[in-house]
């Protein structure tokens, strides 16, 4: 659940600390004073996209933080993603600054929006004021349907993937037949040149690293007198001529040995000069091991000659460098075969029609999961609608035969009646305004009770509801508040006075001028105060008074 929301130079917010607690909150205030910003605030530190219009006039910078206590499943992907903190809580804050730069982070550890959003949906699940729109879309319903599958079964949404993956792979192969068949000249033509290239290539057999190693060879084998020379020349001087350098210098080692005696200091020269006839010695061993190896062969060289020639002219043929014509070679063996096998009309088909079998398992699967989701969300619904003054409605999710498509086999397409003994009809032809956002309050309910979210943000969701429908919409979203943490930005005094807790938005000038917008808790008597203004309007009546307090006694 969210426990506290602190927000710094945010729109008209210069700066607001909240605390939360369980049950059913409201924010209630004039239209403008800021309650749906309250909303917006918490959705950037969800990790919704941001701009540089949302820093309040004159500051450099909006900063929102976010407290919440985490459920198990978020505890688990915070450790995952080495996010923990020795609290158990999850702080997620974002910062936007007036040029429109972003940074995010959770538990004071820098993060991704993506990974806020991620996070923010094990958290937080909101109803947004124009959702009973979006309810007349086909996707938006199946999308809908959908959720609550995944939200009964986890492996559910896997399964959702995994039609649209096999829709892909199925698709892939069918373009691939059709391009063959359209093109099935070109193809072999393309087939026949790279059979040449390969053929070539393979009796070349170029290898890893082998322009680098015969480089070397060439370069030792041309070279093969002069380092001779060299070498034998500095064995001569270092060991073998009549006055080697190792012997003069094991001579004074041996010297200045007796003279350490006589003067101790000496010991320091010994000791950097015994090292240097060992490492003399070292070479010598080094420079006859080397005579040994180097020989002169004129034929091997030019075996080599002949074989960077080679390389080097295929190099040239293929545009590559030596050093490249190995990858080159496998690059054109691997098209060579995808070719082969997509020159073979039969085994195109067979593959076409193994991915179209895949595709339709999964999509079955999917299908029987729908329905019965269909039944249960239907039944959920129209008896949420009995409540909310459509007495007699009924509500059914219609799951229509469609061509195969990459989210399944079926149309999904919700069915309203809005009165007994009437067939139910698309939701988009029949609802009202009215009745259109009651259904959307009533879906939104009995969905909420399906989710594992522990918190639920309702904004104005009761937007075209009033009289006794809205004390209905009041009695339900405070029940849903015993299961779940329910805030709700509304404008209907009967929902306002069903709150555990109650919050003011509204608006003031700071001494420079600046609008801003402030957040009080109300007590009993503020309380109502405010439901009477909602009540009654600008001028508050003692009757207004009394009939608040009337709801809230309720």
């Amino acid at each position: 659940m969210l426990r506290t929301l602190t927000i710094r130079d945010f729109v008209i917010v210069d700066a607001i600390e909240l605390e939360f607690a369980n049950g059913f909150t409201v924010f209630t205030g004039e239209t403008g004073a800021g309650k749906s910003i309250l909303i917006d605030a918490l959705q950037l530190a969800l990790g919704g996209r941001g701009d540089a219009s949302m820093v309040r006039e004159g500051t450099t910078k909006a900063d929102i933080t976010a407290d919440f206590a985490v459920t198990e499943a978020a505890a688990a992907w915070l450790a995952q993603h080495e996010f923990g903190s020795e609290e158990g809580g999850a702080l997620l804050r974002r910062v936007i600054d007036n040029a429109g730069r972003s940074k995010a982070y959770i538990n004071g550890i820098s993060a991704t929006a993506a990974q806020l959003r991620e996070l923010g949906d094990m958290l937080v699940d909101i109803h947004g004021q124009h959702a009973h729109q979006s309810l007349l879309k086909n996707d938006a319903q199946r999308a809908l349907l959908d959720n609550q599958i995944a939200v009964r079964d986890a492996a559910a949404s896997e399964e959702v993937q995994a039609v649209a993956l096999a829709y892909k792979a199925w698709k892939a192969l069918v373009r691939q037949r059709e391009e063959f068949e359209n093109d099935a000249r070109n193809v072999l033509i393309e087939r026949e040149r790279l059979e040449w290239q390969v053929s070539e290539l393979d009796k070349l057999a170029p290898k890893a690293g082998e322009w680098t190693e015969i480089s070397n060879e060439h370069s030792r084998l041309s070279h093969a007198a002069s380092l001779l020379d060299g070498a034998q020349e500095a064995l001569q001087a270092i060991s073998e001529a009549d006055q080697p350098i190792l012997s003069q210098l094991s001579s004074l080692n041996t010297k200045l040995g007796k003279l350490v005696s006589v003067d101790a200091e000496l010991q320091a020269v010994l000791d950097c000069m015994e090292p240097a006839r060992i490492q003399l010695q070292e070479a010598v061993y080094a420079l006859n091991n080397y005579i040994d190896k180097v020989e002169l062969d004129p034929a091997r060289l030019r075996e080599v000659d002949a074989r960077m020639e080679a390389l080097h002219s295929a190099a040239r043929k293929y545009h590559v460098t030596p050093e490249e014509l190995h990858e080159e070679h496998a690059a054109l063996a691997t098209r060579l075969r995808q070719l082969a096998d997509a020159s073979d009309i039969d085994g195109l088909r067979k593959q076409e029609e193994k991915a179209r079998a895949a595709y339709m398992e999964v999509a079955r699967r999917l299908s029987k999961r729908r329905q019965q989701a269909a039944v249960e969300l239907g039944k959920g619904v129209t008896s949420a609608m009995q409540e909310l003054s459509m007495s007699g409605g009924s509500f059914a999710v219609a799951l229509n035969e469609g061509e195969p498509g990459a989210h399944g086999l079926e149309q999904v397409e919700f069915l309203v009646a809005g009165h007994a003994g009437v067939a139910p009809r698309p939701l988009a032809k029949v609802a009202s305004g009215g009745e259109l956002a009651r259904i959307s309050l009533a879906i939104a309910v009995i969905t909420a009770h399906a989710t594992t979210t522990p918190t639920l943000i309702f904004d104005e969701v009761d937007t075209g509801i009033g009289g006794g429908v809205a004390e209905v919409v009041g009695r339900l979203l405070k029940r849903l508040g015993q299961q779940r943490q329910v805030l709700c930005v509304t404008h209907l005094p009967q929902v306002a006075s069903q709150a555990n807790q109650h919050f003011q938005v509204a608006k003031g000038t700071t001494g420079e001028g600046r609008t801003v917008s402030r957040i009080d808790v109300l007590d009993t008597r503020a309380r109502v105060e405010e439901v009477a203004r909602m009540l009654g309007g600008i001028e508050i009546t003692e009757t207004t008074r009394k009939h608040a307090r009337e709801l809230l006694a309720s």
